[in-house]
């Protein structure tokens, strides 16, 4: 068989890996695996018409050329926010805006050219295409697999917020990743006897911040889940702060928080999936708690080094597990399927999954809503993730 395998979304620590093993089981059982460069885009950009494009999206893997990748973060395939299903014609290569009467778009208008990624998957023969990302690019290979194609999908995001599984590749090294700047941080707040406010990645989902918050034993914790009172916090991280024998108070906030009848901070244009760019609260929030209490405050957005670099020992095993798993569910034929981890064991679900909600902390679980703080007293049959 011929198996695409594409990355898509953001870059995370153990995509590499997951290529790799990935392309050396199929080598070993005898299949033909071919990279989908820059995500999506790779399919939407391929002209079967023009040779000259065939090198720039899409290229062939062996073990030779995937040899080493795994050493590295990053994804060697390159990736792309794009989404086929929703394309404006100024983004959209040559060859397609062509075949659109321009006359008749109006502005800001999207296109759908599904149809042309069809042709294309067609074209270069792939029987399976084997999806690596988060919930927009798994929502857009669930759309595939409803078209016809057969799909096996791998869920990879830090913010381990793809629905459907408990573990996502890249969530384990954003967090540890996280707990080492916050303690390198404990110096120069400590220093300055200040208050310190780390803003972490996390959309929907607050557990990058609630994980790397009960790991540091930083002293409040914020989440995307719970709107916040910013007196309330001022209070408490004051007390935080008197009761520290170094003066200081840290507190974890996710970039999607927000206060109590407040809106996510959001800037700049959606993008193809309907996100604006996040960011921002930290600062903000730094900024209310200066004028509050009086204490200066000192604000880092950890943001890019959470998923920069190599991917920790659980994202390899993950990430190599992951493509095993993915590589059985091929051997036995059972597509339209992404893999997943559920109660601690590997397993695969419906690769509609990632359309089918929203994944999200358990407040009542896991989380303080009183004090603003983790809430994992009782750790007794809980999963290992504690999702």
């Amino acid at each position: 068989m011929r198996i695409g395998i594409l990355t898509g979304g953001g870059d995370v620590p153990g995509l590499n890996p997951c290529i790799k093993a990935l392309v050396y089981r199929a080598v070993d059982e005898g299949h033909e695996p071919i990279g989908i460069r820059r995500g999506w885009q790779g399919l939407l950009f391929y002209n079967p018409d023009d040779p000259a494009t065939h090198s720039e999206c899409v290229m062939p893997l062996n073990k030779l050329v995937v040899r080493t990748i795994d050493r590295t973060g990053g994804t060697f395939l390159h990736s792309s926010r794009t989404n086929p299903a929703r394309v404006r014609l100024s983004q959209a290569p040559e060859f397609l805006r062509a075949q659109v009467d321009k006359e008749k778009a109006q502005e800001n208008q999207t296109f759908d050219f599904t149809p042309h990624v069809l042709k294309v998957l067609e074209h270069l023969k792939i029987d399976v295409l084997i999806p690596i990302g988060g919930e927009d690019t798994l929502g857009y290979a669930a759309r595939i697999h409803r078209e016809g194609f057969p799909v096996i999908s791998i869920p990879k995001t830090m913010d381990n917020d793809v629905f459907g599984t408990d573990f996502c590749i890249g969530f384990s090294t954003a967090v540890t990743r996280s707990v080492e700047y916050i303690h390198q941080l404990r110096s120069t707040v400590g220093s300055h006897e200040r208050i310190g406010v780390i803003e972490l990645f996390g959309r929907h989902s607050g557990e990058t911040s609630l994980i790397a918050a009960y790991l540091s034993g930083v002293d409040r914790a914020i989440i995307s889940e719970v709107p916040f009172d910013i007196e309330k916090l001022a209070r408490l991280l004051m007390k935080d702060r008197e009761e520290n024998p170094s003066r200081y108070a840290m507190v974890t906030i996710s970039e999607g928080a927000k206060e109590i009848g407040g809106e996510v901070i959001e800037s700049g244009t959606a993008d193809p999936y309907g996100h604006k760019k996040l960011g921002g609260i930290g600062a903000i929030t730094a900024h209310k708690l200066e004028q509050l209490t009086g204490v200066k405050t000192m604000c880092q957005e950890l943001a890019y080094l959470m998923r920069s670099g190599a991917p920790d020992a659980l994202d390899i095993m993950v990430a190599i597990n992951y493509a095993n798993t993915a590589m059985d569910l091929l051997a036995m034929g059972k597509t339209g399927r992404m893999v997943a981890l559920r109660d601690g064991r590997y397993t695969d679900v419906s690769a509609e999954s990632p359309t089918l909600g929203v994944k999200q902390v358990d407040v009542r679980a896991l989380y303080d809503v009183d004090s603003y703080r983790p809430k994992v007293w009782h750790v007794l049959g809980k999963p290992m993730f504690l999702y």
